[in-house]
């Protein structure tokens, strides 16, 4: 399924999890998508939980939410540090009001849970942020994966897969930016 031509903005920060900030990045490129990566610092070489290393393209105070198609949300540990930054919850509720697809996987529902969108949405994420999730208003589930219109939510590195074909297949719902 081709995504061409979507431009998709990746969120990172020091301690991500590996694959689940790699896996979504390769296969969005793989589908012909372009997928920028944003950190505090332009041009920075943040480190996942593992040591696997990523550059960010632009810096937080760069991003303009009208330009991208989606947004993704890696786990690890880098939640924590994102949720605390206001530019990155100001964009979450930005593509969250426009109703660009958002996915998050593991402890990534902490960003979105700072940013005050769960209340009354569907999602799963790992276990052990349930009752955050859950003390947010969220209705949270011990499934794969979990599609609440264009928020796409998945628990853990093993759910990948089905975590990229359900936001592939929701990005595929709507019009390109450009």
């Amino acid at each position: 399924m081709s995504t061409a031509p979507r431009k998709i903005l990746q969120l990172i920060a020091d301690d991500f999890e590996d694959l689940e900030l790699w896996y979504p990045v390769l296969r969005l490129r793989e589908a012909g998508a372009k997928v920028i990566l944003a950190g505090e610092s332009a041009g920075a070489i943040y480190h996942g939980k593992y040591g696997v290393p990523a550059t960010s393209d632009i810096s937080f105070q760069q991003i303009r939410a009208d330009e991208y198609d989606a947004l993704l949300v890696p786990g690890g540990w880098a939640p924590d540090k994102l949720r605390r930054d206001q530019t990155v919850l100001e964009l979450v509720r930005s593509m969250d009001q426009a109703r660009k697809p958002i996915g998050q996987i593991c402890h990534a529902g902490w960003v979105l849970i700072s940013a005050h969108i769960l209340k009354g949405r569907r999602v799963t994420s790992t276990p052990g942020i349930k009752d955050d999730m859950m003390n947010a208003g969220a209705l949270w589930f011990n499934e794969t994966v979990v599609v609440d219109e264009h928020l796409v939510s998945s628990r853990r590195p093993p759910d990948l897969p089905a975590y990229m074909q359900a936001f592939l297949g929701v990005l595929s719902k709507y019009k390109p930016v450009r």
